[in-house]
């Protein structure tokens, strides 16, 4: 009997703890107390999470942008013409019946272009006679590049530099001027070409001598397409260029056109001058070696498949009289005697 009451009182102890702990659980305070020992141990956590959580709010609501400083109008440059174009209302009476005055304007400036205007010189070449001996005085024609050509010096001059600066084929040109109303056909555009080629021919030839005259002359050839009269098929012809040193106080580059690779080109070209001159080691170039005298380093466009060789002068190019050879250097630059 004694044993039954204790494990009924035991069992009673147990469910009123257990009820107490559920009712703490449902009435009590949920936050869980932490002693102030404790709370330190969370700071730098804490502080995490507030800089994380500003740095969210300044992404929500970022800075006021700063406004952007006044851009002055954009002008064209002030070496072209302007033609000033008024826009002015068509009525300057006020609603009110009162006369608008002008405060002031804006004005904004527009880049135009207008294709090649052609205009004509008109040359008149007035007759004097006199009536008593009846003397007849005109003035002379003016000097032309082409006799009795329609082209003027300036025409002339635009065909030139369209071609040979700005790559502009003569059958380009044609439909340029077809389109402005001139009907030019590419043959004549040719003759034009070929004739002026011939009126510069003595400054090519001065050209020449002054580059021939350095002490050091680089040379190299390219090859070219052509297509002869009468052919359908191009063959390769080259074109030589002689220039001038870096180091030189003319800079200059004189082309010279040769329909064959052979190294008598080279001779002929070179035969008045007095210099050293470089070139690679190729078929028309040791040729041409054997009457010239390389020095210096080799022309940049063959130099990394070829060598130099380097001679000396002591004589001018008629006399055919040179010195010993000094050497020759590979690509690779390494020398040998």
């Amino acid at each position: 009997m004694g044993r039954k009451i204790h494990r009924d009182e035991t069992i009673i102890e147990q469910l009123t703890h257990e009820i107490a702990i559920l009712k703490r659980h449902k009435f009590a305070k949920r936050s869980e107390q932490i002693s102030p020992a404790q709370g330190s141990l969370l700071d730098d956590l804490l502080n995490t999470d507030l800089e994380a959580i500003e740095a969210e709010l300044k992404a929500l609501h970022p800075a006021p942008a700063q406004a952007e400083p006044h851009q002055q109008p954009k002008r064209a440059p002030l070496q072209f013409p302007r033609t000033v174009i008024h826009h002015e209302p068509d009525n300057t009476q006020c609603a009110c019946g009162c006369q608008l005055q002008r405060i002031g304007e804006d004005v904004s400036e527009k880049l135009d272009h207008t294709p090649g205007v052609f205009t004509v010189e008109q040359h008149v070449r007035g007759k004097w006679a006199c009536r008593q001996c009846e003397t007849l005085i005109q003035a002379p024609v003016s000097s032309q590049v082409i006799d009795k050509g329609i082209p003027t010096a300036g025409l002339l001059a635009h065909v030139m530099v369209a071609k040979f600066a700005d790559l502009l084929p003569l059958y380009r040109q044609e439909k340029i001027f077809g389109r402005a109303g001139l009907a030019i056909p590419r043959s004549t555009l040719a003759q034009w070409v070929g004739q002026i080629g011939v009126q510069l021919q003595p400054l090519v030839d001065a050209l020449r001598e002054a580059v021939l005259a350095q002490r050091v002359v680089h040379a190299d050839e390219t090859p070219v397409q052509t297509l002869a009269p009468g052919e359908k098929k191009t063959h390769r012809a080259y074109v030589w260029a002689y220039s001038s040193t870096p180091f030189s106080a003319l800079k200059a580059v004189v082309y010279d056109f040769s329909p064959r690779r052979a190294g008598e080109h080279a001779r002929n070209f070179l035969a008045l001058g007095t210099a050293s001159w470089s070139v690679t080691t190729s078929q028309a170039t040791r040729q041409a070696s054997s009457w010239a005298s390389p020095k210096s380093a080799a022309w940049p466009m063959r130099a990394a498949s070829s060598s130099t060789c380097t001679w000396r002068i002591t004589a001018s190019w008629r006399s055919r009289r040179f010195t010993r050879l000094v050497g020759c250097t590979k690509s690779s630059d390494s020398p040998r005697k």
